[in-house]
């Protein structure tokens, strides 16, 4: 039987050795990775907040509407799952019923942050924590939870403080020591101010310790070896899959609205021309399609692949 993903994700984050934690918000960039061999994907609440409804992460993503994009997530690869649970949409009553959703979606682990309820993201002025008491009972609550349906379902506590009112340095290792006792399975700082307070954060916290590295205010932004070497449990990218896209699609959109049509002419030459090649469609394993109507149509309503124009499932074109 294979492992499951939430036992996998659970030892990847208790190896000594980093992982990278690539994110994003859709199916399309969660097989992408793992059709390069990423071991883990991570849901980001800021980008599907972006992508879904287009509005900044500011809590307005439901519970029920980031468990249905999670659960499209999890259909799609076979690599585990990591997502954003945000504040847990309400008191601790709610963070045990919002775990028991993501784990029935099939998602191998989620973090829970400290901030008051509505939430800004980690990157925005303004945010406000819940007292470390409340903050607490939420954990505990999780814990229950994930242990009446999966005990190795991974909870990761975050702690917004270093970047909220009154917050600093010092309030962070507090807090997190708290919530570690609480048994979480991973704590994460978030929005620590140099990477001598992410490799103190590091030293400090028992367990697997997951910051995330702003850069700014980090620069150079630290090789994956100097986070192995510092302590941190994965190399944390939400956005690994479409930050890029995103830029480009803005510059390629401000040239079109320029140059016409032969922007999209380069755009095609340049992708040919990529070391990398254009995005192989083996991504989207169109085989597996032909492999299941060879396996259950009969013959006759099977398709013809070799007379007709396009991509076939193997990826070449007939032309």
């Amino acid at each position: 039987m294979p492992q499951k993903t939430t036992t996998r994700l659970k030892e990847l984050f208790n190896s000594p050795k980093i992982f990278v934690l690539a994110g994003g918000f859709g199916p399309y960039g969660a097989r992408m990775a793992e059709f390069l061999g990423y071991e883990a994907f991570y849901m980001s609440g800021a980008n599907t907040s972006a992508n879904l409804i287009g509005w900044p992460d500011v809590g307005m993503m439901t519970m029920r509407e980031m468990v249905d994009n999670a659960r499209r997530l999890v259909a799609a690869v076979t690599i585990p799952v990591f997502s954003d649970a945000d504040t847990g949409y309400g008191n601790a009553v709610s963070v045990y019923r919002t775990v028991r959703e993501y784990i029935l979606a099939g998602v191998a682990g989620i973090h829970l942050e400290d901030q008051e309820h509505p939430k800004k993201s980690g990157s925005m002025a303004g945010r406000r924590c819940i007292s470390a008491e409340e903050m607490i009972g939420k954990l505990r609550a999780a814990m229950d939870a994930k242990m009446e349906l999966d005990p190795d379902f991974v909870v990761c506590a975050r702690c917004d403080f270093r970047g909220a009112e009154g917050g600093s340095f010092e309030g962070v290792m507090e807090r997190c020591l708290r919530y570690k006792e609480v048994g979480v399975d991973v704590v994460f700082p978030e929005g620590l101010q140099s990477w001598d307070e992410i490799k103190e954060a590091c030293r400090r916290i028992p367990g697997p310790v997951l910051p995330l590295i702003h850069t700014p205010p980090v620069e150079p932004h630290p090789s994956l070896e100097e986070q192995e070497r510092a302590g941190c449990a994965a190399a944390f990218y939400p956005g690994l899959t479409n930050m890029a896209g995103n830029q480009a699609s803005w510059e390629f959109l401000n040239d079109f609205r320029e140059r016409g049509t032969a922007a999209l002419d380069e755009l095609r030459q340049r992708s040919a021309q990529s070391k990398w090649g254009a995005v192989n469609p083996g991504v989207m394993n169109l085989a597996r399609v032909r492999e299941l109507e060879e396996k259950y149509l009969p013959k006759d309503l099977q398709r013809d692949y070799e007379h007709t124009l396009g991509r076939r499932p193997d990826g070449t074109l007939a032309r």
